[in-house]
């Protein structure tokens, strides 16, 4: 299956397109975002968090590495890490107990590619990359069962 490409042009685009997102996941759900500083995977996060209509202010965990947001309207709660202190450590990545959290929560790890990938044979790559003109792509790769899902995804964006 082809990764499903999209232009996101505004910062609001792209909370958009994570809400639609958010709006897909559920309990068990692993996503991993992946792109250089400042294109946008906090901003995609807070996107998922309002999609999943969890509660909490949602920001970069760079220094306390995971934040949990309670469940909200949809019963799942987020659990947002940022993996860029880790620096690969995946000793570090097993203290999170991030596979316990995965069974009731949807995970989503910024900086998690190459690691986190671990936790689940399912799992989607969420790549954002900034252009010059600030415009963001988003690049989706599915593995496992998110290669079927994907349609999941474009009902919601509809």
């Amino acid at each position: 299956m082809a990764d499903e490409v999209a232009e996101l042009p505004a910062e609001r685009d792209t909370v958009t397109f994570g809400e639609s997102l958010g709006r897909t996941l559920r309990a068990g759900d692993l996503v991993l975002l992946s792109g250089p500083l400042g294109a946008g995977k906090t901003v995609m996060t807070r996107g998922i968090a309002a999609g999943l209509g969890v509660s909490g202010r949602v920001s970069s965990p760079t220094f306390v590495l995971a934040r949990v947001h309670p469940a909200g309207s949809r019963g799942v709660p987020l659990v947002h890490v940022d993996a860029y202190r880790l620096g690969g450590d995946l000793a570090q990545l097993d203290d999170l107990d991030l596979d316990t959290d995965l069974e009731a929560s949807a995970v989503v790890v910024e900086w998690g590619e190459g690691t986190a990938e671990r936790l689940s044979a399912d799992y989607l790559v969420v790549r954002l990359e900034r252009r010059d003109d600030d415009v963001r792509v988003v690049t989706l790769e599915p593995h496992g069962a998110w290669k079927a899902r994907l349609s999941d995804l474009d009902g919601a964006r509809s």
